[in-house]
């Protein structure tokens, strides 16, 4: 059973001024159209596919309508991407002043986190940036925005809050949602997720989290630093599944360093609370190992929001993975299009973002733009940064000998040697016999502003080789990323050409 508060708890000023933005309490819903027309594009959801595809469409022009049932700004703004990397600046702050000592800086005392000043600079952020993505702005942008649940009821109609909307285009933008995993005993026993996490108040003493992935391994790594002692329960996978097997490793032992313990109970987990409110997690087999805890995490799993928009009615086919759409983001209804979470298995804020712009182009003008040719990275925001681009490590394992792959540890780049922050690379793989870019990982202290560098290579179509012939700054880390380039180079050194040089050479001594 989740706890039950959520991203507006506590209900202090900052949260009071979220809500304010993002679901004001005395805000009301405009009347659709007099003449009784319709809207050029009805847009269900206000998380980030939902905003760019109404603000963009009403920026050409269009008449737009803004559905959403709760809070603006969507999971990235109230309990995804804001919140965590507020929280992850604090944790950082106090991992690097501990380690300080290394670098010849000497902190009388002990270093420790106050967490409810940390948490309570996290709402107010939060609150400073809500702003942005607020009911007033989007209506002063002359869309009609709606708050309340939105449902198809045909192909070209929706009903808010007792309206009917008739649109030539629709957009479903409804994202997903926090889903636990089938353990043992979960339903009888209160956990958070990241709906709740970032609600906390107090600073567990015994910190859990349930999964390894992006969510998991950030707060586990921000919580030990905070002060918890924490248990993060993987699977046989390890840590970062998805990720190059050496960049898992690398973060694994990092969190080891940090004192967290890594405990590989996969589905063998079960869990039950006990009298004093604490939660005991065990292995259900061999030996029946256990770890008691004060707050569990359960970081694993999503769910589309698929529940009560009425897609039967509109003609929306979907699955449990999400609604079905082609490779322009098409519905199996032609006049109703999908973005972000609800259909794609690219869960990220800038991916909802760029495919929110892929449907402007195809729903209002009649484009033919295609999601697969969108050049999507993702980054993990712990320490080191784990950053990605092009197939994940499985598909490219699959792929064998039609890539090459070339690798710089940090530990052979100045900069990094210099900041002690060598733990990490640069991997690129290109295709075989060729310098055209494929997929890139970078495990570094700034891997998620680095990666870039290499997106763009990949969306311009710049080889590998090009990037040898781009001059960095010295001393800095993406200085790894053109070192990579050079051992690229160097394999056209080929013994034939060695040998044509070398001659060429030794004519000029004449």
């Amino acid at each position: 059973m989740t706890e039950e508060f959520g991203p507006l708890y506590p209900k202090d000023e900052h949260n009071t001024k979220l809500e304010s933005n993002v679901h004001p309490t005395d805000w009301k819903n405009p009347s659709p159209p007099a003449d009784g027309g319709k809207y050029n594009l009805v847009v269900i959801g206000g998380g980030t596919a939902g905003l760019v595809a109404a603000a963009g469409s009403a920026g050409m022009g269009a008449k737009v309508a803004l559905i959403e049932r709760e809070l603006l700004g969507g999971d990235c703004l109230n309990v995804g991407c804001v919140p965590s990397k507020a929280v992850i600046a604090s944790a950082h702050a106090a991992a690097v002043a501990r380690d300080s000592g290394d670098l010849g800086v000497k902190i009388n005392g002990e270093v420790a986190v106050d967490f409810p000043v940390a948490m309570e600079r996290m709402r107010r952020l939060r609150a400073d940036i809500s702003p942005h993505d607020s009911a007033e702005r989007f209506s002063e942008l002359g869309i009609d925005v709606y708050l309340g649940g939105g449902r198809f009821t045909g192909p070209d109609t929706v009903e808010v809050a007792g309206e009917t909307l008739h649109f030539a285009k629709a957009v479903i933008a409804t994202g997903a949602r926090a889903a636990a995993p089938p353990i043992d005993g979960l339903d009888g026993v209160p956990y958070l997720t990241n709906e709740t996490v970032f609600s906390l108040t107090e600073l567990p003493a015994r910190f859990g989290v349930v999964g390894a992935g992006p969510i998991g391994v950030e707060m586990a790594q921000t919580f030990a630093r905070f002060g918890s002692d924490v248990t993060l329960f993987t699977s046989s996978s390890g840590v970062l599944p998805r990720e190059d097997p050496e960049a898992g490793k690398i973060v694994g032992d990092q969190l080891a360093a940090e004192g967290i313990s890594l405990l590989d109970f996969g589905e063998d987990l079960s869990v039950s609370q006990n009298e004093d409110g604490s939660i005991t997690c065990q292995k259900k087999s061999g030996g029946g190992e256990s770890v008691t805890i004060d707050r569990l995490l359960i970081a694993v799993g999503r769910a589309p929001n698929v529940e009560g928009l009425g897609l039967e009615e509109a003609g929306v086919e979907y699955t449990k993975h999400g609604v079905t759409v082609d490779d322009k983001l098409r519905t199996t209804n032609r006049k109703i299009f999908a973005a972000g979470d609800i259909c794609s298995r690219f869960k990220f804020t800038h991916a909802a973002d760029f495919m929110a712009r892929t449907v402007i182009r195809n729903a209002l003008f009649g484009g033919r733009a295609k999601a697969s040719d969108l050049v999507i990275p993702w980054s993990t925001y712990s320490s080191p940064e784990v950053a990605h681009v092009g197939p994940t490590a499985e598909e490219l394992e699959k792929m064998g000998d039609q890539i090459t792959t070339f690798k710089v540890d940090m530990g052979k780049v100045d900069r990094a040697i210099l900041e002690g922050d060598t733990e990490g690379f640069v991997k690129i793989h290109v295709k075989a016999g060729s310098d055209e870019i494929v997929a890139a990982t970078i495990v570094a202290k700034n891997a998620g502003d680095l990666i870039s560098q290499v997106s763009q290579a990949m969306n311009a179509k710049i080889g590998l080789g090009s990037i040898a012939s781009t001059i960095s700054p010295y001393p800095t880390q993406g200085e790894a990323i053109r070192k990579v380039g050079d051992l690229y180079n160097k394999t056209k050194l080929t013994p034939f050409v060695a040998n044509l040089l070398k001659k060429w050479l030794n004519w000029q001594r004449r």
